[in-house]
């Protein structure tokens, strides 16, 4: 390592970039890591859930390093004259708590802070304030940037943690509860119980532009506890925006962000699921690969992780089609119809269709017997593009 700083430079200390350190920390601890992160701790402000049925055993392994909330007894959704229990396990992890267990495990020195990348390059990353960091492989795993490449919409929400005055009686996870409001679009609330007397509410609805309405979701979380009859103090709140891929130039996309030499991984390197925006389970196997192959140089590193990237936009391109249905065949205020119909299924297929590895049969499966929406409105909107997912 004569010359280097480390032999793998980490640049984005969110859920991508983390469990690549931790991965090739655990897998190979010869390698050393340097975890470069522009905020003042890893993580940002978040929360990431997934089902169990979303990881290898492999990834199971490494989640199992962090500490996490767990619903063994699956969850909950609701929809007007429909409800159901889908007995599928849970798992939710806090950003504080992933930074914590990070430090924890990374060795000494791992973890940089509060150190923006001002440029990349295969040979290292230069931080804004003059520093240098030379690394034998650099990976690029910054967040997600509005694109004009890509096209869609946005999974907008607003999350508040109460804490309750008493307790508050929920046992396991609501994931959708679309008997709200839909206010001409498709609305649920999310409602995570963390233990007996703390709640994670969230207001979430799909819509053409990443435009958060922060009073209006506020008032709206505020009748919800109120309905339930849940009243104490907010701890704190967390709010975002996941981009919904209904299509787009795929190279082109790719072109825009490459940078020769440097790896990209993350959501901004296309690991996520298009329709839902969950991307835990694509950046567990994503970390588990470039562990299996830290040895690699960067430019190696490189074209391996565009490789796995273009094949999985090649196998998600259902899940584009299915949301191109949802935000343009389906009328707005009509649109938790097509997940209420998709509630009915089998729970292997709902737990393959969140992991994005429906088989074939799943997918006739979803598109066979009356469609939740027109057919003819359904092939109108495939053949009409989306807006570009951009800035509004």
């Amino acid at each position: 390592m004569s010359g280097r700083d480390c032999d793998l430079a980490i640049v984005g200390g969110g859920l991508a970039g983390g469990l690549i350190a931790l991965a090739v920390t655990q897998m190979r601890p010869e390698t050393t890591v340097r975890l470069i992160e522009a905020g003042p701790a890893l993580g940002g402000h978040h929360r990431w859930s997934w089902f169990a049925s979303d990881l290898s055993s492999d990834g199971e392994a490494l989640m199992a390093r962090l500490p996490g909330a767990r619903w063994d007894d699956g969850y909950d959704v609701r929809f007007p004259g429909f409800k159901r229990h889908v007995e599928t396990p849970y798992r939710s992890l806090a950003s504080q708590d992933f930074a914590s267990a990070l430090a924890s495990l990374l060795p000494e020195g791992s973890i940089v802070v509060n150190s923006r990348a001002a440029a990349l390059d295969a040979a290292g990353v230069s931080l804004a304030d003059g520093r240098r960091i030379e690394a034998g492989a650099v990976v690029d795993c910054r967040g997600f940037e509005p694109t004009r490449h890509l096209a869609g919409g946005w999974q907008v929400f607003l999350g508040r943690y109460l804490r309750t005055e008493r307790p508050h009686g929920v046992t396991r996870p609501l994931i959708m509860d679309a008997t709200v409001g839909q206010n001409d679009r498709f609305r649920f609330a999310y409602v995570l119980p963390l233990d007996d007397r703390e709640l994670l509410l969230e207001d979430t609805y799909y819509q053409s532009e990443p435009l958060l309405d922060r009073d209006a979701l506020e008032r709206r979380l505020d009748r919800y506890a109120g309905r339930k009859r849940w009243s104490g103090s907010i701890v704190a709140t967390e709010s975002g925006e996941l981009p919904v891929i209904t299509g787009g130039d795929f190279e082109a996309w790719q072109q825009s962000r490459r940078i020769d030499g440097v790896a990209r991984a993350g959501t901004d390197a296309g690991f996520l699921h298009p329709l839902t925006g969950y991307s835990v389970p694509f950046a567990v196997e994503t970390a588990l690969a470039i562990a299996r192959q830290a040895n690699l140089p960067g430019p190696q590193l490189a074209a391996m992780l565009e490789q796995r990237a273009r094949a999985h936009w090649d196998a998600t391109r259902y899940y584009r089609r299915l949301g191109s249905m949802l935000l343009g065949a389906a009328k707005p205020r009509r649109r938790w119809k097509m997940f209420a119909r998709f509630y009915r299924l089998p729970t292997p297929l709902i737990e393959r269709f969140y992991a994005a590895q429906s088989t074939r049969a799943d997918r006739l499966r979803i598109l066979c017997g009356k469609p939740p929406v027109s057919p003819v409105r359904a092939i109108r909107a495939l053949a009409t593009a989306r807006p570009a997912l951009v800035e509004a």
